[in-house]
Parts: C-alpha cells; sequence; structure tokens
C-alpha cells in the first residue's frame, strides 16, 4: 500500500444523480428545513411557493437558487411535492390543487400535517396522486438548526400499504425515523404531541416569569438542569419520576404556593391548579401520594386554598 497516495474522500451526495426533484407549497418553519434534508440525500428541489416576507427569507436561506413561484407552478415542476400549511389550510389547498387541475398522476403527494392521515389527500388520490403523510415529532425554528435537529428525529408515517416502504424510505433519507400511526389513530397522536411538547413551552415560559418576579436574575441557567433532569427521569420512569409537594402530599405548601400565586401572577392560578389535580392523581394511583395525605391535598386544590387554616377572606372551612 502507498503511504503516500492521498486519501479517497466520501461521495458527497449532492454529487449524486437526483432521484426526485423536489417542490414546497408553504414555506413555513418546515416546507424547506425538510426540502433542504431530501436534497442533501440528493433530491432535487426545483420550486417553492411563500406569500409572506419571512417564508420568503426561510427559503432564500435553506433552498438558496431555487425559484419562488405560485403553488400550481410548484406542482409542474416537482415530482414530490410537499404540503407544508397549517393544518386548517390543508383541507381546502388540497382541494383547490385538484379543482385547478395542478396534480398529476403519479405525483408523489406529502403533507406534514400531525392531525390528519392520507384520507385529506383523497380528493388527490382520486385523480391519481401517491398520497403520504409524514409528520416529523420536532419543533422547527425556521433555520438552517432545524436540519440538523432531523437527524434522529421521528416522524408519524401513515401512507397506503403499497407506498409504505417508499414513506419510510424518505423519512430515513432525511435522517429522521419513521413511526408507523394509523389513519384513525392521527388525532390521538397529534393531541399527545401537543400535550407533552407545546404546553412545557407554556409551563417554563411561566416559570421563568415566575422565577424574574422572585429576583432570579437568570432563570433560563437555573432551569436548564432542573428541567434537564426532570425530563430525562420522567422519559426513563414515567410516573415513578414525580417528585415535590404534590406527590409528598404536602398541603401546606401547595396552599402557600397557590396564595402567592393569587397574589402575584392570578393568571397562572387555573394552570397550576389543574396540573397539580392531575400530578395528584396520577400519585395516588402510582402509590406515591400516601392516602391519608391525600385528602388535605385534595382539599386544596379543589379551591386552591388550605382546608386545615379555613376559607379565604377569613370564612371558616364547612366542608366534611
Amino acid at each position: 500500500m502507498n503511504a503516500s497516495a492521498p486519501q479517497q474522500q466520501p461521495p458527497d451526495p449532492r454529487d449524486r444523480p437526483a432521484r426526485l426533484t423536489v417542490g414546497v407549497v408553504g414555506a413555513g418553519r418546515v416546507g424547506p428545513a425538510l426540502a433542504a434534508a431530501l436534497r442533501l440525500a440528493g433530491h432535487r428541489p426545483v420550486a417553492v411557493s411563500g406569500v409572506s416576507d419571512a417564508s420568503r427569507r426561510r427559503a432564500a436561506e435553506l433552498l438558496p437558487d431555487v425559484p419562488l413561484v405560485p403553488p400550481a407552478e410548484v406542482l409542474a415542476r416537482a415530482e414530490l411535492v410537499l404540503l407544508t400549511v397549517p393544518d386548517d389550510a390543508l383541507p381546502a389547498l388540497v382541494e383547490g390543487l385538484v379543482g385547478t387541475g395542478a396534480v398529476r398522476p403519479g405525483q408523489l403527494l406529502v403533507h406534514t400535517s400531525g392531525r390528519y392521515g392520507t384520507a385529506v389527500l383523497d380528493p388527490a388520490t382520486r385523480v391519481g396522486a401517491l398520497p403520504l403523510a409524514l409528520h416529523p415529532a420536532m419543533t422547527f425554528t425556521g433555520t438552517a438548526v432545524d436540519v440538523q435537529r432531523l437527524a434522529g428525529c421521528s416522524f408519524g408515517v401513515t401512507a397506503p400499504e403499497e407506498l409504505r416502504l417508499a414513506a419510510e424510505a424518505l423519512v430515513i433519507e432525511m435522517g429522521g425515523e419513521p413511526e408507523w400511526i394509523a389513519e384513525q389513530a392521527r388525532p390521538l397522536y397529534h393531541a399527545a404531541l401537543a400535550l407533552g411538547a407545546n404546553h412545557l413551552v407554556t409551563l417554563v415560559a411561566q416559570s421563568m416569569e415566575l422565577l424574574r418576579a422572585a429576583g432570579v436574575a437568570a432563570p433560563d441557567r437555573m432551569l436548564g438542569p432542573l428541567l434537564g433532569a426532570a425530563l430525562d427521569n420522567a422519559l426513563r420512569s414515567g410516573d415513578a419520576a414525580l417528585t415535590g409537594p404534590v406527590a409528598r402530599g404536602d398541603a401546606g405548601t401547595v396552599a402557600a404556593h397557590v396564595a402567592e400565586l393569587r397574589k402575584h401572577a392570578p393568571g397562572t392560578v387555573a394552570g397550576y391548579l389543574a396540573m397539580a389535580r392531575t400530578t395528584a392523581d396520577r400519585a395516588l394511583a402510582h402509590g406515591l401520594l400516601k392516602p391519608e395525605l391525600a385528602e388535605d391535598l385534595l382539599g386544596v386544590l379543589a379551591d386552591g386554598r388550605d382546608s386545615r387554616d379555613g376559607g379565604r377572606d377569613g370564612q371558616e372551612d364547612d366542608r366534611p
């Protein structure tokens, strides 16, 4: 072996022949990132549509040199079309594209809605399109970092059986992990993701606001390790990871929390009580909350006051 011979570099995916031309209808945060990932896998983005200035900026950043054209023109140029519009806009978009004759037989139509399976694409399927539902279980920023985040990202995949392998292959080419979701399970699947991810953002934002009000200069730095550990424990152990005053049955502490929230951030009280009630129910069901402590705690959570100290405004607690 010649030690002086230059090492052979692995082939650049961009040098491989493009297998599919790709179009994007709706240059929100998701579409350009998926098209950029498909380009890295050897496919060729050829057209994108976007209306707002933000959409056009995203397309220019993630898909440079790809022309911005109307939706019908995207379909005219592309073999694989990503329909990346808001959930509520998707049915009307599909019907409109079919109604104008933009959809071609044999064309792959991929939507990224978590809520819908492939039934929403039925008007296009009836004229010969090939329907795929590929939903990335990821939050997107609309920047190049999204392409990197697709590595290892789970995708909720729904497709006709004869297209299942093609759908899963596309996900793998984008760096993702396909997870098969039945058509009828799509709304429940999407609700589960929203419950975890969307509500988590709200909870963290509220927590940071309260820490600032308590005088913490860097609430993000304080919360980062705590929330990271809590998330890791929850993913590993589920309800067994529950801790804190609710799981311990510290009714007095919970009552003090509610009183402070009413004083400083009344808008957070309803959410705190709802989550605390749910936490108490789960802790009790899994044997973490002792039944003898649950009564006082649930009494506090029933109306947001400490039953042992009497009611608000000096009223006596007349509950049994």
